[in-house]
């Protein structure tokens, strides 16, 4: 292994040891890795959440020009109650051929080995610029890195291509369902049981909305684009959760309903937005304030992924397969920060090391062999930007 691989292993030493849970505050490791970077040479800027407690770190290091290359990673991880960790999940430890903690492959192993390049970037003469995208509460709905392409909409300096390291096992993915996730409350009038036409019942308002859910949702089907890799290749919709009521005997005066949307195209999305808050406003509302002038539906975002769209011309897909050796390129079912990247006219890819079954779980880790080759790809990268 290089020397920069041992850095790398250090790196992810320090950043495991921050209990980055999505809960929690990250402004810790985050200035942690900006002093590792300023100290590197880089541009660093921070940028912080409206409660102060939460921060992007976005750092460049090259020529102040348009077109750059984004290393990106989130900072947060899931928390580590699961029972069976076999050692303290915020200190890694090294153990045959891997290394265990929270994080380590979820993603803490790619934003190590980047943040190890930094020194050999500083170091070059480089052609486009490389910047670091470290995002907060990616697992709670991608909180962070919206905000961030906020910020990067509105810059003078715009980056064009964008690597985003989560857990594929190095493998190359060009694309991805959406996740959006809503929650819709029902404000009926509660009332004696024996008497129903007297009050509104949340729970059978929110029972026929999620039947005209249902209904929507084979729509959708048909609407899968031709040649769709996906599995299956339509978008889909689920409903996680109808709660309300107190009693058999009392209507109902609340109701919620859970539900969540993956699109394989944001024109499903808006499809089945638009469908569904017109059914609510213009039948399920009118005739509940016909009874109960008050009655109100509303729906909260939870959480609004975009999705990472295959798409025939994709700079960053290609850079990885030169960089690997790679021939093709998947699609996953899992949600990323690269659809966002994508939002901002980017093109992106998800390449990291470790596998994503070893997130989420007690005894987390990325192998060494992993680490090893993510770290061997981006010293390729960085050779192959510098001027000749």
């Amino acid at each position: 292994m290089t020397d920069r691989f041992d850095h790398t292993v250090e790196i992810l030493g320090d950043l495991i040891a921050f209990p980055t849970v999505s809960a929690d505050s990250n402004l810790e490791m985050i200035a942690h890795l900006a002093n590792r970077l300023n100290d590197a040479g880089a541009a660093v800027q921070m940028m912080t959440d409206p409660s102060g407690h939460k921060a992007n770190l976005f750092a460049t290091i090259g020529p102040e020009i348009s077109g750059g290359i984004v290393l990106s990673g989130h900072s947060d991880v899931v928390p580590a109650e699961e029972s069976g960790w076999t050692d303290d999940p915020f200190e890694m430890v090294a153990r045959d051929g891997a290394f265990y903690g929270r994080g380590t492959c979820d993603m803490k192993g790619f934003i190590a080995a980047a943040t190890a390049m930094a020194p050999m970037l500083s170091e070059a003469n480089l052609r486009r610029p490389v910047h670091f995208a470290f995002t907060y509460d990616e697992e709670v709905g991608c909180l962070g890195a919206q905000h961030l392409v906020r910020e990067l909409a509105h810059a003078e300096v715009r980056p064009a291509t964008a690597i985003i390291g989560e857990p594929t096992m190095m493998r190359i993915i060009e694309g991805h369902k959406g996740c959006c996730e809503y929650t819709t409350r029902f404000h009926g009038l509660e009332g004696h049981g024996s008497a129903p036409d007297l009050g509104v019942s949340a729970v059978e308002y929110a029972a026929r909305y999620v039947m005209r859910l249902i209904e929507l949702r084979e729509h959708l089907k048909p609407r899968a684009p031709v040649g769709s890799r996906f599995e299956p290749p339509w978008s889909t919709l689920q409903v996680g959760r109808l709660h309300g009521g107190v009693a058999h005997n009392v209507i109902a005066g609340l109701a919620e309903v859970e539900w969540e949307l993956r699109p394989v195209q944001t024109a499903d999305k808006t499809y089945i937005t638009t469908e569904i808050d017109r059914y609510a406003n213009e039948v399920l509302l009118p005739a509940m304030r016909a009874v109960h002038p008050d009655a109100q539906i509303e729906t909260e975002v939870i959480g609004d992924v975009e999705g990472l769209e295959p798409a025939d011309d994709n700079e960053a897909r290609d850079i990885i397969q030169q960089l690997t050796g790679q021939n093709g390129a998947d699609v996953v079912a899992f949600g990323t920060e690269a659809g966002l990247f994508q939002s901002l006219g980017m093109s992106a890819v998800v390449c990291g090391p470790g596998s994503i079954e070893q997130a989420h779980k007690a005894d987390e880790y990325v192998s060494a062999d992993q680490l090893g080759q993510c770290v061997d790809m981006l010293e390729r990268l960085c050779d192959g930007l510098v001027m000749r």
